[in-house]
């Protein structure tokens, strides 16, 4: 039976369902895992993604299926949700299924997003632990990273303060860095907007090399990117290894391995390539490996949860971060082309009040009560701002995939509101499901899974959007044109020359393209709801990181670092000091 949603918290729900969670032990039994191929973490345990990869080598595959949406409100639409409860509906067609998400941040989750645990009936357990940390790979991904600033900056001292003969003795190589062209920065894993430029090494001469600097949100730090492309450990070796931290004088990068930091860097994340092991509040294996966010990076779970997930279930589901313009074509067009993993199907997450406000409804903020016109019915409005839903069927189908829109029911949707969506989703070419995982689990969910078990089945011409021998400006073009919808693109002369620059260097031509851009728009501009015309897309800079083999065209004004509210989550958070317990963070 599911718990009354509309009663219970997610907390209580949580609270409840962990009572009765899978130990570590029982999952081993229950996934036929060896005993070596499990590693305890209190409640949670990690999968030795090796061992287990290396056993199940010859097993055919499963089904692969993805989660994308339309553009999100500001408040998300409940993709994470949406995947917890497809992955309970096809657990109660007897499915043997399993799912994959990302590590949520402690920059949202102490704000004003929260925990990306689902909601409802439809909730990843145990809470507590997700939301806080897990395992440690967040941890052990910002010692890494401020372990290469250490690095270069106490490098950049000595070189200051030593002359060669000196270093030498030191055996020490003068790397000429220029101070004016550090490429990394600090992490920290919340939204900490006063540490975005600052002035390091402010002292004396043994106080560190004074020069501007900044911090960047560890999920969008590059070694991030890597663990959630990376194959095994000597491809994550290797890629961390070829991290540019800085330029020299000349203009010749400097990278983790120039400064001889790259294996103490891989020493600190050896146990984050095994993903985390979590449960549904109906007890489906979770698999929770990297956490990248989509408009700033890869937003996507790991390769390697995808691969022991294909391997484990019949049914293994995966998601992608914001809209099918930002976290699909990056799940096309990066993830499968570096796994070589092809999907099955994918699923489109939709919101009668998402709709709504693409038809013009009045602004969502966070924080605020929903206004009025997102709980009762409006069918022209809602009909106007199904173009938005149109427009990302067109982008999944251009991958040569039939998706099914999942229309993510709320109690003040009508019946002619979900008919209207269905009509209009059906003449597009797509399959459509009413799903009420959040209010009733799995069992709210069959429609869902059926839909996606039947689409499943259907012939799959996946083809990606641009070769790979494209040149960058070419493949930003098609992106902005074909997904985006804009009629061309602009670039800085700053930008251009780089762009120009990365066109005729053979190093880059295997790299990624990474498009950084505003979730809440299909545009540069976050304002632009719905389907924007006549607008062209432009681009300011290109970050390179060569560990990750990404190019990231960056749009608009996206920030590495988000800000924090007035009004953040962590007013609310506390323990309980009779019982431990946290209180406060759902």
């Amino acid at each position: 039976m599911p718990y009354d949603a509309t009663k219970m918290a997610d907390w209580q729900i949580a609270e409840e369902a962990e009572k009765n969670m899978p130990t570590p032990g029982e999952w081993r039994e229950r996934l036929g895992l060896e005993k070596d191929e499990i590693i305890p973490y209190g409640r949670i345990c990690k999968l030795d993604f090796m061992k287990i990869i290396d056993r199940l080598k010859d097993r055919p595959n499963g089904k692969y299926i993805n989660v994308t949406a339309i553009t999100p409100t500001p408040l998300g639409e409940g993709k994470t949700t949406t995947t917890i409860g497809l992955v309970e509906g096809l657990g109660k067609r007897g499915k043997n299924v399993g799912c994959a998400i990302r590590q949520p941040s402690g920059g949202p989750t102490f704000n004003i997003k929260g925990t990306a645990a689902g909601g409802g009936n439809a909730l990843a357990i145990p809470m507590t632990e997700f939301s806080l940390g897990l395992t440690g790979d967040l941890n052990d991904i910002m010692n890494a990273h401020n372990l290469a600033m250490v690095a270069l900056t106490s490098r950049m001292q000595h070189e200051r303060n030593y002359d060669d003969a000196e270093l030498a003795k030191r055996n020490l190589r003068r790397l000429n860095i220029d101070p004016t062209r550090v490429e990394m920065g600090w992490t920290i894993d919340f939204c900490a907007q006063a540490l975005r430029n600052i002035i390091i090494g402010i002292g004396g001469r043994m106080d560190g090399y004074m020069m501007q600097s900044k911090f960047q949100i560890a999920v969008s730090s590059e070694l991030m990117a890597i663990l959630a492309v990376a194959n095994d450990l000597k491809d994550l070796r290797e890629r961390i290894g070829k991290i540019i931290v800085a330029y020299d004088m000349k203009g010749n990068p400097v990278t983790t391995s120039d400064l001889e930091v790259a294996g103490a860097m891989t020493a600190f994340m050896r146990n984050t390539i095994n993903p985390t092991l979590i449960s549904t509040v109906e007890y489906q294996p979770v698999l929770v490996h990297a956490g990248p966010f989509a408009n700033i990076a890869i937003g996507q779970s790991s390769i390697i949860a995808d691969r022991i997930g294909l391997k484990m279930f019949d049914y293994h589901v995966t998601e992608s971060g914001f809209a099918a313009d930002i976290g699909f074509e990056k799940f096309w067009n990066v993830k499968c082309r570096m796994s070589g993993l092809v999907p099955n199907v994918s699923v489109i997450v939709a919101t009668i009040r998402a709709l709504k406000m693409h038809g013009g409804g009045p602004k969502v903020v966070p924080g605020r009560p929903i206004p009025e016109e997102y709980t009762r019915e409006n069918l022209p409005l809602l009909e106007k701002g199904i173009e938005n839903l149109i427009h990302h069927i067109g982008i999944v189908k251009k991958a040569g995939i039939n998706p099914v829109v999942c229309i993510n029911s709320f109690y003040t949707d009508t019946p002619e509101e979900i008919k209207l969506v269905r009509r209009l989703v059906e003449q597009a070419g797509a399959r459509c499901a009413v799903s009420e995982h959040w209010l009733k689990g799995g069992e709210g969910a069959l429609e869902l899974a059926d839909a996606v078990i039947d689409a499943c089945n259907d012939p799959v011409d996946f083809k990606f959007l641009y070769p790979l021998e494209m040149p960058l400006r070419q493949r930003v073009e098609i992106i902005a044109k074909e997904v985006y919808g804009a009629d061309g693109v602009v670039w800085t002369p700053e930008a251009e020359a780089k762009a120009k620059m990365i066109e005729e260097n053979p190093a880059y031509r295997d790299f990624a393209t990474m498009m950084v851009k505003t979730h809440l728009s299909l545009s540069h501009n976050p304002d632009a709801k719905g389907v924007p015309k006549g607008w062209v897309l432009p681009v300011r800079d290109v970050l390179i990181f060569a560990g990750a083999k990404f190019l990231c065209p960056m749009t608009g004004t996206i920030s590495l670092m988000p800000g924090t509210s007035s009004d953040p989550a962590f007013r609310r958070i506390d323990v309980d000091v009779n019982t431990g317990k946290v209180i406060g963070l759902f």
